[in-house]
């Protein structure tokens, strides 16, 4: 299956134009890695969210009676 590569239309004081070549390639590389590192921040949330839960978990005691022994 042959990948086909998206139109991408941007516009201007100028006008509306579709991007070809390397500014094409240039942006598709650009969102790709945003993806990425929209993903990762997401990936160390998640680990940061997981680390806290078994803190709690081996501690005994649910988040909202940690917040109160910091508040």
């Amino acid at each position: 299956m042959a990948t086909t590569t998206p139109e991408i239309w941007i516009s201007n004081e100028e006008g509306k134009r579709k991007l070809e070549g390397a500014e094409l390639e240039a942006f598709l590389a650009d969102r790709e890695a945003t993806r990425f590192q929209i993903a990762e921040r997401e990936a160390q949330a998640q680990a940061k969210a997981d680390a806290k839960a078994a803190l709690l978990e081996r501690l005994g005691i649910t988040a909202d009676e940690a917040a109160l022994l910091l508040g």
